[in-house]
């Protein structure tokens, strides 16, 4: 099983209402790009909020490496910073308790992913929780030049995002892109994938030396008062035909876009087969089911010897006889009423 179940948004009516659920938005600062050459995080934030949009809590913290801090130049942090700083095995138990019972979410969630698995799952992090990656959702349902979050965010809502590149920042800026796509859909946003999972919270971790005690978490940005800004109207041009969510991971460029496009109309006239053949072959044998009973119940009227012109012609009795001619003398079908 992988560290998380991912879905996706949909205005399909499958799944369930995306309004109803929590979001545990999830956003990290790390040394590198790969854990398998190195990378470690070093500095995590969890935004919570619900589908309408209303904001839960948030909790952010730096991380101790345990080994040299790369990549100053896009996040800013020094070596000296993450001295104190709550290892990634220490993080785990708040770490659960925030994404229990949640969606956990995230702007290129498969980024996250590779260090939720590499460092935070060996550590005792839970796994199976539901995932939604709020980029390919965006470029499922958005049709838009650019898809990072500083960019979609100032295109769609025309505010810039504040705090970019920390932790805490990117994960606000995540939680607000994500409820005002609820808010500002065409349509009811659903949530196809696995129902969030209310997870075990794994014991604390002892800090250096054995020490016991609360861990001492040091956050990087303060919270802000009242939560998440408010929420904008959205100049946005929705996709006629939504985009299949795994064809919009990686670069998404041009090539990518059009496979994903075409795609889509081919799913799209092919449920509309689906349904013009549907439709055809319910009313075909609407018609065929309305013809007969209307033959029996006529022909039963005409025949003063039938029990039905002796006032015995009702729908159940008809239904009977409508049930015999179309399952004849099959084994385990028979009229009770006969």
């Amino acid at each position: 099983m992988g560290t998380l179940r991912m879905g996706a948004l949909t205005r399909r009516r499958v799944g369930m209402r995306a309004a109803d659920l929590e979001y545990a938005v999830l956003d990290m600062e790390t040394t590198g790009l790969e854990p398998r050459e190195g990378a470690r995080i070093v500095e995590i934030a969890v935004v919570r909020v619900r589908g309408d949009g209303k904001f839960v809590e948030e909790f952010s913290t730096l991380v101790d490496p345990r080994g040299p801090v790369g990549g100053r130049e896009f996040h800013g942090i020094g070596e000296g910073d993450t001295v104190g700083a709550p290892t990634a095995a220490q993080v785990v138990p708040r770490l659960t308790e925030l994404l229990s019972g949640a969606v956990v979410v995230g702007h290129n969630l498969d980024f996250e992913q590779r260090f939720l698995a590499s460092e935070l799952v060996p550590a005792g992090l839970p796994t199976g929780q539901a995932g939604l990656c709020t980029l390919r959702a965006l470029r499922s349902q958005v049709e838009l030049e650019r898809y990072s979050l500083p960019k979609a965010s100032h295109r769609l809502s025309g505010d810039w995002p504040t705090g970019q590149h920390t932790a805490l920042g990117d994960a606000r800026a995540c939680a607000k892109l994500l409820a005002e796509m609820l808010a500002n859909a065409p349509g009811e946003l659903r949530y196809g994938g696995p129902a969030p999972k209310r997870l075990a919270v794994p014991d604390p971790v002892p800090g250096p030396g054995g020490a016991a005690g609360p861990v001492r978490w040091k956050p990087r940005t303060a919270s802000v008062p009242g939560g998440l800004p408010p929420l904008s109207p959205w100049r946005a041009r929705w996709r006629p035909h939504e985009l299949d969510p795994l064809l919009c991971g990686g670069a998404f460029g041009a090539t990518d876009r059009a496979i994903a496009e075409m795609a889509a109309h081919r799913d799209t006239r092919f449920r509309e087969r689906l349904a013009a053949a549907a439709a055809v072959t319910g009313g075909l044998a609407a018609t065929a089911a309305g013809g007969l009973l209307l033959r029996m119940a006529g022909g039963n009227t005409r025949d003063p010897g039938h029990p039905a012109g002796r006032g015995d012609g009702s729908p159940a009795r008809l239904l009977g006889r409508i049930g015999r001619s179309a399952f004849g003398d099959r084994p385990g079908f028979t009229d009770r009423r006969a």
